[in-house]
C-alpha cells in the first residue's frame, strides 16, 4: 500500500513539475500546486504560490491565474495590467501549447531517466547456455546437450540468452545453425524450430519459433556506462511507448479485451510484487507507469492534457479559440467519461481478486 502511494505520488508530482516549472518559464501567476485531489491535507505558501497535499492522491493539478475557460482577457477590465499580463490565457498559443505538454512530458523524462539509472546499476541477464531440454522437440532431435554454450546463430554472434531466444521464435520452420562450445570443443548443429501458435503480449494468436530448450541458471550482472545507459533509456522509454500505444489501439480495435485495463488496485498489487522482488523491480514499473501516465494524458479528450492541445490546434487553424460554450460542453462530456473509465478500472480489479 504505502509503495503504491510513493510511486503514484511520484509519478504525479513529477507530471505537475513539469506544468509548474514551464508555466513559471512564461511569467504564468500560479496560484497552485496540488499532489492530490478534494480537500486539502496541509499546506503552505511560498511566493505567489500554495502548495498543497490533497486527500484523494489520484491525480494533481497546478491552477494557473486565468487558466480557467470563461476567462477572458479582453474582457477583463478589473485586473492590473501587470497581473492581466501573467494570465495563462493571455499567454501566446505556443507558450500554453508547451505548458500543457510539459505535463507528459516530464512523465516521458522521468522514465527514461529511471531506465537509465536501472542500466547504470546493473541488469542481471541469463547466458546463452542450454538449461534442460524437452523431450520430442527439435533441440533434443538435432542433438543439443544440457549445458552448451551458444557462440552464435547463423553467423550472428550472442552472448545472452534473450539475444538467441528473439532469433529463434522470429524463424519457425527455417533452419537456423547454432554454433557451440561442449567442453573444450566448437561444432555447428543445425536446428529447424517448430512452428507453434501462441498469445503474444496483447493476447493475440502469433506463430513463433520453438526448439524446445529453457534458459540455464547461469546470470550474470551487465553494468552499463553513463552515455551508454542513457541511450538505452530513452530506447526503452520508446520501446515501452509504442508497445502501450499499439495496446490502445488494439483495445478500441476490440482486438484485446477491455478486461485488460487496470485501476489503482491494480498498480497497488503490482508494486507489492515488485517491491518485494526488489528496488529495480519497483523502478521498473516506476518508469513503465509514468510512460503510461504520459500517454493517457494525451489522449484527445478534453479536460486531460490531449483535449487541451486538441483545443489548441483549432484554434491554431482557425486563427480564434474554441467558443467557451463548446469547450465548456466538451469538458463535461471528457469529465463523464474519466469517470467512467475510471470506474470500469475499478470493477475489473475488482472482478480479478473475486477470480483469483
Amino acid at each position: 500500500m504505502i509503495q503504491a502511494i510513493i510511486l503514484l505520488g511520484l509519478l504525479i508530482f513529477f507530471h505537475e513539475l513539469g506544468h509548474f516549472l514551464v508555466a513559471k518559464y512564461f511569467k504564468v501567476y500560479v496560484e497552485k500546486f496540488s499532489i492530490g485531489f478534494g480537500p486539502k491535507l496541509f499546506s503552505w505558501k511560498r511566493g505567489e504560490t500554495e502548495y498543497m497535499l490533497s486527500a484523494i492522491p489520484l491525480g494533481g493539478y497546478v491552477k494557473m491565474y486565468g487558466d480557467g475557460a470563461d476567462y477572458n482577457p479582453e474582457g477583463d477590465t478589473e485586473t492590473p495590467p501587470e497581473m492581466k499580463e501573467r494570465a495563462f490565457n493571455n499567454k501566446p498559443l505556443y507558450a500554453r501549447s508547451l505548458i500543457v505538454f510539459a505535463g507528459p512530458f516530464a512523465n516521458f523524462l522521468l522514465a527514461a531517466i529511471v531506465y537509465a539509472v536501472i542500466f547504470m546499476a546493473g541488469v542481471p541477464r541469463a547466458t546463452a547456455v542450454i538449461g534442460e531440454l524437452m523431450p520430442d522437440m527439435p533441440a533434443v532431435e538435432a542433438g543439443l546437450l544440457e549445458g552448451d554454450k551458444v557462440i552464435s546463430v547463423d553467423g550472428k554472434q550472442v552472448t545472452f540468452w534473450d539475444e538467441m531466444s528473439s532469433y529463434i521464435i522470429e524463424r519457425p520452420g527455417r533452419e537456423i545453425v547454432f554454433e557451440i562450445q561442449r567442453d573444450d570443443s566448437r561444432m555447428e548443429i543445425v536446428v529447424t524450430p517448430r512452428e507453434s501458435v501462441q498469445k503474444n503480449v496483447f493476447g493475440e494468436d502469433v506463430k513463433v519459433g520453438l526448439v524446445g530448450v529453457k534458459v540455464s541458471d547461469q546470470y550474470v550482472r551487465v553494468n552499463y556506462g553513463f552515455f551508454p545507459s542513457v541511450k538505452m533509456g530513452v530506447e526503452k522509454t520508446a520501446e515501452v511507448t509504442g508497445l502501450i500505444i499499439t495496446g490502445v489501439v488494439k483495445i478500441f480495435q476490440k482486438s484485446v479485451p477491455a478486461d485488460s485495463i487496470g485501476g489503482p488496485i491494480m498498480i497497488l498489487q503490482m508494486a507489492k510484487s515488485s517491491a518485494d522482488e526488489g528496488v529495480l523491480m519497483l523502478l521498473g514499473l516506476m518508469a513503465a507507469i509514468s510512460v503510461n501516465l504520459a500517454i493517457l494524458n494525451l489522449l484527445p479528450i478534453p479536460v486531460l492534457d490531449g483535449g487541451h492541445l486538441l483545443f489548441y490546434a483549432v484554434e491554431a487553424v482557425t486563427r480564434r479559440p474554441v467558443s467557451i460554450k463548446i469547450r465548456e460542453y466538451a469538458n463535461m462530456a471528457g469529465m463523464m467519461f474519466i469517470f467512467g473509465l475510471m470506474f470500469f478500472a475499478f470493477y475489473n480489479d475488482i472482478i480479478r481478486i473475486i477470480k483469483s
